[in-house]
């Protein structure tokens, strides 16, 4: 049906904010209903033991399943009926502002859209008022069309010496704009609701949650200039505490209705709501995942899916588990929390490091890493958080490519990662609530040049006041003062049968040449980890984390102090403080692997001594760590 103006000027743009407000409602119920659950019931059941409890701790998951996807859904149906009447209004606004000028000229807007003008002018033969007419709107301006231009300008020859031939062409092209633009907006918005449609049946599957990520793809298209452009993506993490702070309760259900994904990863604005937009962004992704066959989405969705239940089988004794952050771009990006990092006096950011990927060895082995660390310093004060931040990249080992192996050698990675830690702990600082946090950035093997690189920048790092690095093979300073925080506050762990940190014998001499030697040593260790010692895989692996300890290290072996990426930070020319940790396993000889020292820095059953230090660091109480000599 062709729509008229006198439609569109009558049209009540409010029925359909009204219509918007009543999903928003069942969106909120839903919500509500799924706290209920989430919060109330099922976390009743978490102490209980036996089959009922069982049975029944299963079916309100899959009701608080239900009511998730029912307030994504309704929400999305709000957002694009608020976002339907928010472009109708736009261009209803352009048709009266046309039709007030038509009446301020004294002409007459027909029906059938046309203007009618009166005489005026005058005929340059005759002398005699030019008489007047009524015009058509056209799609697009005359001299588009072919009519005459003026040599030294767009704008056409007049056509007609009455003058109002000309004004009256305009309005009426206006008119005809704003009802082609409200039928496309008519059109556009129909095919988006129709689409809003659940599969049938009763389960929320990964189907149901891909059928929902396609309906929000749909919404965002047609939603751009209504929601999109209102989120200040651009702006600093203070400005977008300040911005969602100042939303009403409404803007902000329908943005993360619409971009859980964006809202989850911004940073700045507060871990709960980060939380629950990714709780829902997570679903959508799994949803995308397992629909795709490829090696990296299998990869990706058996980590997302470590991490979907582990939220939703949390232990009562640990510290409750924040998502604040989820995504598929590159290796993956996952940020987890470990109590409320707004509400907690101390918080503490961690960058894991060489392999890291968002995967299920990630979900299992980071992830217990910030829960051990949150739980260990909560035992010296409640008020911890502690995150596990893939934010970026890390080099991987070993890589499809064999040259790609040799990436772990330089900063390229840990460069691109270093402005987007920086932005996440300005965002942490900004949202935290006490007056005076304690904030320690921790970097782990490769992460903790990350984290070097980071506080290298202008400023430092954002709101940080210790760093701890553990199991660093460097950070890029010679100097621990170059990191911003005062050497007196970088504290570095690290293990003397650690491949990536040990440091170079003194009898060592020839820097590359010796470097390669422990790499091949090294190296022909670590290939055990990936294929046979000796194999070409060893070869390929060990290469590459040789290159830790051999041409990163060997860089300047001679005296014994500085490697390829800056000053070793155990050495007593680095300036920082060592804290004790158990040398754990010598490599090959001991152990599982010769990288076993190399991960037990946080692990309390391992490395008590490394695990507790590093919880009083973070709980603010480093004057009560154990210390070990330099290098």
């Amino acid at each position: 049906m062709t729509l008229t103006w006198q439609q569109l000027r009558d049209l009540k743009t409010q029925k359909f904010t009204e219509a918007a407000t009543a999903w928003a409602d069942v969106s909120t119920r839903a919500d509500a209903g799924r706290t209920r659950i989430s919060v109330g019931m099922i976390k009743a059941l978490e102490s209980q033991k036996g089959a009922s409890a069982t049975a029944a701790y299963e079916r309100l998951k899959r009701v608080d399943r239900n009511f998730d996807f029912i307030h994504t859904e309704c929400g999305l149906v709000r957002t694009t009926l608020n976002s339907l009447a928010h472009e109708l209004s736009e261009e209803q606004a352009k048709l009266k502002g046309a039709l007030d000028d038509a009446a301020a000229h004294g002409y007459t807007a027909h029906a059938d859209g046309s203007v009618q003008y009166p005489q005026g002018g005058e005929n340059f033969l005759t002398k005699e008022p030019v008489p007047g007419g009524s015009v058509q709107g056209v799609d697009k301006p005359l001299y588009l069309q072919g009519a005459p231009t003026h040599p030294l300008g767009k704008a056409p020859f007049p056509t007609n010496a009455n003058p109002h031939h000309a004004v009256a062409q305009e309005i009426a092209t206006r008119i005809v704009g704003a009802l082609k633009a409200a039928q496309d907006v008519d059109i556009r918005f129909t095919r988006a609701l129709n689409g809003l449609k659940a599969p049938e049946g009763l389960d929320v599957t990964d189907a149901t949650w891909a059928d929902a990520a396609g309906d929000a793809a749909v919404v965002r298209r047609e939603a751009a200039d209504y929601l999109r452009d209102t989120i200040p993506e651009g702006g600093s993490p203070a400005d977008r505490s300040s911005w969602w702070q100042g939303l009403t309760d409404n803007q902000r259900a329908e943005l993360m209705a619409t971009y859980p994904d964006v809202i989850g990863n911004l940073d700045g604005i507060p871990a709960d709501v980060r939380h629950q937009a990714n709780q829902d962004n997570l679903q959508m992704l799994i949803g995308k995942l397992a629909e795709q066959d490829d090696e990296k989405s299998r990869t990706q969705l058996a980590g997302m899916r470590s991490i979907e239940f582990q939220l939703m089988y949390q232990s009562p004794l640990d510290p409750p588990m924040y998502l604040l952050g989820i995504g598929d771009q590159g290796g993956g990006r996952a940020i987890v929390a470990f109590g409320n990092p707004d509400t907690s006096r101390n918080v503490s950011a961690y960058v894991p490091g060489l392999g890291t990927a968002l995967d299920a060895e990630f979900a299992r082995n980071d992830v217990e890493r910030a829960r051990a660390t949150a739980k260990g310093a909560r035992i010296h004060d409640d008020s911890t958080a502690s995150i596990v931040w893939l934010g970026y990249d890390a080099p991987q080992l070993p890589a499809t490519e064999w040259l790609d192996n040799t990436d772990v050698m330089f900063k390229e990675h840990a460069e691109k990662g270093a402005p987007a830690y920086n932005q996440f702990m300005a965002g942490i600082a900004a949202a935290n609530h006490n007056p005076d946090p304690h904030i320690t950035a921790i970097g782990h093997s490769y992460g903790s040049l990350t984290v070097g690189q980071a506080a290298l920048q202008s400023g430092g790092i954002p709101g940080v006041d210790d760093i701890v690095l553990v199991g660093s093979p460097g950070t890029g300073a010679q100097r621990a003062e170059q990191l911003g925080v005062g050497n007196e506050h970088v504290y570095v762990g690290a293990s003397d049968h650690d491949p990536v940190s040990m440091a170079p014998n003194k009898v060592e001499s020839g820097g590359m040449l010796a470097g390669g030697a422990a790499g091949a040593v090294v190296g022909g260790a670590a290939g055990s980890l990936f294929g046979p010692v000796g194999t070409v895989g060893g070869a390929v692996v060990g290469g590459a984390v040789g290159g830790l300890h051999g041409f990163v290290v060997g860089d300047a072996v001679t005296d014994d102090s500085q490697n390829h990426f800056g000053r070793d930070p155990a050495h007593k020319d680095f300036g920082a403080r060592r804290f004790a940790v158990d040398d754990g396993p010598r490599p090959i000889i001991e152990g599982d692997g010769p990288m076993d020292a190399h991960s037990n820095y946080f692990n309390p059953k391992k490395d008590s001594v490394s695990a507790d230090n590093i919880a009083l660091i973070v709980a603010d109480s480093a004057d009560e760590i154990k210390t070990q000599e330099h290098r």
